[in-house]
């Protein structure tokens, strides 16, 4: 009997250990499946930011190995409207600059630089659409996670206050894992924006030179005699 006694005692303890962090969440009242909830949500928002911008930014980096060369033998030509369609079949940020220079062709050279940078502002403006959105996330999750733990502090204490003096540990172990799951999902959305945000801004960062030396690249075959 005494053996059957310690086997199920050891069971029940074993079956407390194992308790899923669900039910954690649905044990946790009110206010930690809200929090879990917005934590949740906040995680697809970044999800879906990710993806979206990962694909657009890696469609807007790829161009035409030749395009370059072909711009150049179509200005040496004087085939200013060739080169001009040649820009507008290429849908990247690198053609949309050389399309603006192309356009501006015959004025003053600064002129030129000045429309191809302001352009650029446009492009770069475009590339990070919404990245902002993933560090404002990365920020804010940790901190809503926190405020989640220091609900589940505070009704744990109201329980504890409310106990008459007598202390249920159980009680008071059921509020403090509601209160550190928070904390945990919180820290889970928060890394995971604050990766996916440093991965896209190296992304942006890589586009924005291809640009730049694009660009460089054009002025100096304008300063080229022809």
């Amino acid at each position: 009997m005494e053996e059957n006694q310690v086997e199920a005692m050891a069971s029940e303890a074993t079956q407390e250990k194992t308790l899923s962090i669900m039910q954690l969440i649905l044990d946790g009242g009110v206010g930690g499946q809200i929090i879990m909830g917005i934590l949740f949500v906040l995680l697809i928002v970044a999800f879906y930011i990710y993806i979206e911008r990962f694909l657009a930014i890696k469609s807007a980096s790829k161009i035409d190995k030749d395009f370059m060369n072909q711009i150049k033998e179509q200005i040496s030509m004087g085939n200013i409207d060739g080169a001009k369609s040649l820009s507008q079949k290429n849908d990247a940020p690198v053609a949309n600059l050389i399309e603006k220079g192309v356009s501006r062709i015959g004025k003053p050279l600064e002129d030129i630089n000045t429309a191809i940078e302001n352009a650029g502002k446009l492009e770069v403006y475009k590339l990070e659409k919404n990245i902002s959105v993933l560090a404002t996330i990365s920020g804010a999750a940790p901190m809503i996670g926190f405020l989640g733990t220091v609900i589940g502090m505070i009704v744990s204490i109201h329980e504890i206050a409310n106990s008459g003096g007598q202390i249920d540990i159980k009680m008071l172990s059921d509020g403090l894992y509601t209160a550190m799951t928070t904390t945990v999902g919180g820290l889970i959305v928060g890394i995971l924006s604050y990766v996916a945000y440093n991965h896209l801004v190296v992304k942006t960062d890589k586009v924005v030179y291809q640009m730049e030396a694009k660009s460089v690249e054009f002025l100096d075959l304008l300063n080229e005699p022809m």
